[in-house]
C-alpha cells in the first residue's frame, strides 16, 4: 500500500454545459488531504470509478430526482477503492469498499456510506457494472418493471452499453423468443450477435430505426427497454404488440439538446394497443438486491453471462472518459481506473 499523500486530485465542474459538454467545463484540482479520518469515518484510495449517462443531467442546474452537481466543487459517482485509514468499527485498512464519492483519487467519508466488496468473488471493477448499479438497473427494469415472461420478444436500444448489453443477455437466459438490439457502429452490432447472443441487431446510423426494427422483428415485440428515447421510442411504440411493455431507463439521444425535444408522434397507438410505458429509477428496487446478486453471480459462474468493460487509465483522463461515454465510444461499462 502506497504512502498517503498530502494532496489529492479531484474533478470539479466549473461551468454548466450548453449542449454537449466540453473539456473546459471541468477542472482537475489538487486539495489538501488528511491521513487521519474523523470518528466513524474512513479514508479510501479509489481504484476504479464509474462514469454514467445520468451524470450529464446533474450538470444542469435543474431540480430532479438527484441533486445537480455544484460549480467549483467535486463531482461524485460510483467508485470502488481500498481503505487506507479507518476510525470506523468494522472497517480495516486493506478492505475494499464500494461507495459514492468518485471523481477523485481519495475519499474521506462516514463509513455507513460504504459497502464492503470481495475481490475474490469478482474483479473490483465489476461492482461498478455487472454486479453494481447498471446490472441492477437491467435486472429490475426487465423483470419487475417490464414484467418480462418466457417467450417474450425483446428490443433493447443502446444495447452495447453497460445496461443494454445485460438486458439482452438476461432476456435470453430467461427464455425470450427473440432479442433485438440497436447500437451505433457495425462493430458493436457484431458484438451483440456474436458475443452477447442477440438474435438480431442493427446500426441505427444506417437507416430509419422504425424500418430496421420492423425488418428485425416482423412479428412485433412484447418488451422494449429504452436507453435512448427519440426515434427509438417512436419506433418501438409502432412495433410493440397489444399489451406490450416498455421500460424507460434513459434518453441519451436528448441529454445534450439545447431546445425542447419532440416526443414520439405516435403516442395515440398506446391507447389502442393498451401499452404500458414505465420509467425506472434503480433505487426503487432495493428489495431485489439479494435475488439480483444470487442470479447474476450464478450466471457469471456458469458462463451464461458475459460482460465488457471499456477502461480508461488515470484520474487525469476521467473527464475525457465521460465525454467518450456520451459519444458512444464504450462497449459495455465505461470505467476509469486509477494507476499508481
Amino acid at each position: 500500500m502506497s504512502e498517503i499523500p498530502a494532496v489529492s486530485r479531484e474533478w470539479h465542474l466549473v461551468a454548466r454545459p450548453q449542449g454537449w459538454p466540453v473539456a473546459t467545463d471541468f477542472a482537475l484540482r489538487e486539495v489538501p488531504l488528511s491521513a487521519t479520518p474523523g470518528a466513524g469515518r474512513i479514508l479510501v484510495r479509489n481504484l476504479h470509478m464509474s462514469v454514467d449517462p445520468y451524470m450529464r443531467g446533474r450538470m444542469n442546474d435543474v431540480k430532479s430526482y438527484i441533486p445537480p452537481f455544484q460549480l467549483d466543487a467535486p463531482m461524485d459517482g460510483g467508485a470502488v477503492g481500498e481503505v487506507v485509514a479507518s476510525a470506523a468499527e468494522g472497517f480495516e485498512v486493506g478492505d475494499h469498499v464500494l461507495h459514492g464519492l468518485g471523481w477523485r483519487e481519495y475519499a474521506e467519508f462516514d463509513a455507513k456510506h460504504a459497502v464492503k466488496v470481495d475481490a475474490s468473488l469478482a474483479p473490483l471493477s465489476a461492482y461498478l457494472g455487472v454486479l453494481g448499479m447498471p446490472g441492477m438497473t437491467a435486472y429490475a427494469g426487465l423483470f419487475e418493471v417490464a414484467s418480462f415472461k418466457e417467450g417474450d420478444s425483446v428490443f433493447v436500444s443502446g444495447a452495447a452499453g453497460a445496461v443494454g448489453s445485460l438486458v439482452g443477455q438476461f432476456a435470453k437466459i430467461k427464455g425470450a423468443s427473440r432479442v433485438i438490439g440497436s447500437a451505433g457502429s457495425d462493430e458493436k452490432v457484431t458484438t451483440l450477435t456474436e458475443k452477447y447472443g442477440f438474435d438480431a441487431a442493427f446500426n441505427y446510423k444506417n437507416g430509419p430505426v422504425a424500418e430496421q426494427l420492423k425488418e428485425a422483428a416482423p412479428e412485433g415485440i412484447n418488451v422494449y427497454f429504452d436507453n435512448v428515447g427519440g426515434d427509438h421510442l417512436e419506433a418501438a411504440i409502432s412495433s410493440l404488440n397489444v399489451h406490450g411493455r416498455a421500460t424507460l431507463c434513459g434518453a441519451i439521444a436528448q441529454y445534450n439538446a439545447t431546445e425542447p425535444t419532440p416526443g414520439p408522434r405516435n403516442l395515440a397507438l398506446v391507447i389502442g394497443k393498451r401499452l404500458r410505458l414505465q420509467g425506472i429509477l434503480v433505487g426503487d428496487h432495493a428489495g431485489l438486491q439479494q435475488q439480483f446478486v444470487q442470479d447474476v453471480a450464478g450466471w457469471l459462474r456458469s458462463g451464461e453471462l458475459t460482460y465488457d468493460e471499456t477502461v480508461v487509465e488515470g484520474v487525469e483522463n476521467a473527464a475525457e472518459a465521460f465525454l467518450g461515454l456520451l459519444r458512444g465510444d464504450n462497449t459495455g461499462k465505461m470505467i476509469v481506473s486509477f494507476t499508481g
